[in-house]
């Protein structure tokens, strides 16, 4: 079976973990170049307003073939806690946002330099709110994994309609807090998920049909 070569994301939407799910080994560049407005520090949520992006602003953000490993979180505005505001408007009343938020909270009250780290611990951290034991590789450099693999790198992006991220692909629905006010919005950060569905969010995150490319 093909390796999985993913970016670097920050809080990425299920369909980026049900591809991980689908394979055995599974590999993140740490020699690509930042790409602006991608989930690369970037996730949507759903608040009381309807979708919201929450950006993390990082350093010298217009710089063109900056190496990933290399970009750092910005500090100049109080991102973190605009960040978890948002998030607090919009989950604190679901049914699982008290049972998560101690494992979240340290990366919005503490500080961390580069993205791709900040980004690799938040990830390790939902993998374990998932329920999910995966080692994740890391490329020795660009795109340079052993035999052969799948690149989706740049597949999940928010520069694409969710419908074509992945043909094929169906996330299933479930409530989400605003239900009332918005039919159901997929392509939000596995957060909503989380916050919603619980111990039920791996078992929505791998109920789909296979990707095809």
């Amino acid at each position: 079976m093909p390796s999985l070569l993913l970016s670097t994301a920050c809080c990425p939407p299920a369909a980026w973990f049900s591809l991980v799910a689908a394979h055995e080994d599974v590999f993140i560049d740490q020699h690509e170049h930042f790409t602006k407005q991608t989930f690369r520090n970037r996730y949507s949520i759903l608040g009381p307003n309807g979708k919201a992006d929450l950006i993390i602003p990082v350093e010298n953000g217009r710089t063109l073939g900056q190496l990933i490993r290399e970009v750092r979180i910005a500090w100049h505005t109080e991102w973190q806690r605009n960040h978890w505001r948002s998030l607090l408007a919009a989950y604190n009343n679901s049914p699982w946002f008290r049972d998560f938020e101690e494992e979240i909270r340290p990366f919005y009250f503490r500080k961390w330099e580069f993205l791709f780290d900040y980004n690799m611990a938040y990830l390790q951290s939902i993998f374990n709110m998932l329920g999910v034991r995966k080692v994740i590789h890391l490329t020795d450099a660009f795109e340079m994994v052993p035999g052969s693999f799948d690149n989706y790198r740049d597949v999940i992006t928010p520069k694409k309609r969710f419908d074509q991220w992945l043909p094929g692909y169906v996330q299933p629905e479930y409530t989400q807090v605003f239900h009332d006010k918005f039919p159901f919005v997929p392509g939000l950060s596995i957060l909503d998920l989380l916050f919603n569905e619980g111990p039920l969010a791996l078992e929505n995150v791998i109920s789909r049909r296979e990707p095809q490319r």
